[in-house]
């Protein structure tokens, strides 16, 4: 997406939905192109050695991780291919994180995992691809999609973010089901990825009066 297409989904997204245009107008500009790696291929990595850290653990660990490598570049499967779990343990890896990594390497290596044609392919089979990796579900595929690929129009549903959000932002009594969140985003086409962002914004804001902090995504 450009910065006029990001321009002319806050409009839409105005528009259709009032109560997200109230919190647009607060949080301004979208800034989702800020976050991204430089390739697919780091990107992935990134997302393995993110799971179930910190942002700050997870920085600290991938830095370990590229400083392995000439001028801290990443540049393929068969250079991950060349260090042992020893390296890689010390880096601060898991044995398990070490596996999905092997796995990632190993599709890349024998072709059923071709990262160039990502681009080119819909957004459900970007999805097939990435999760038939070992270590990478649905939530890790639609990230992808929206901050590495800059697909405009995915709605993580079952984001426990865009749960919150929606529950505070909208005053529902109850936390919505992927269902439902699905039939409210409807109104975001083609352009769910922004509102998505919006709403993970809008967690970083005061509650308002008679509502509890929620956790924060970061």
């Amino acid at each position: 997406m450009t910065e006029a297409d990001y321009q002319r989904a806050r409009r839409l997204l105005m528009r259709r939905d009032p109560i997200l245009a109230e919190a647009i107008k607060r949080i301004g500009a979208c800034r989702m192109a800020e976050r991204q790696r430089k390739d697919h291929l780091t990107a992935l990595i990134g997302a393995i050695v993110s799971q179930q850290l910190s942002t700050k653990a997870a920085a600290t660990i991938f830095g370990r991780f590229a400083a392995l490598f000439p001028d801290n570049q990443i540049t393929s499967a068969a250079a991950i291919d060349g260090l042992d779990d020893p390296t890689l343990r010390g880096v601060g890896l898991s044995g398990q994180k070490i596996g999905y990594l092997r796995d990632l390497s190993a599709r890349i290596a024998d072709g059923r995992l071709n990262l160039d044609e990502l681009d080119a392919l819909p957004d459900d089979l970007v999805i097939e691809r990435l999760t038939s990796v070992k270590g990478f579900g649905r939530w890790t595929a639609e990230m992808f999609l929206m901050f590495r690929l800059h697909r405009p129009d995915v709605l993580p549903a079952g984001d426990l973010g865009i749960v919150n959000a929606i529950q505070r932002l909208y005053r529902l009594r109850k936390r919505p089901d992927p269902k439902r969140i699905l039939k409210m985003g409807e109104a975001w086409r083609p352009y769910r990825s922004v509102a998505s962002w919006y709403l993970w914004q809008t967690l970083r804001e005061t509650p308002p009066r008679g509502t509890k902090n929620s956790k924060l995504r970061t």
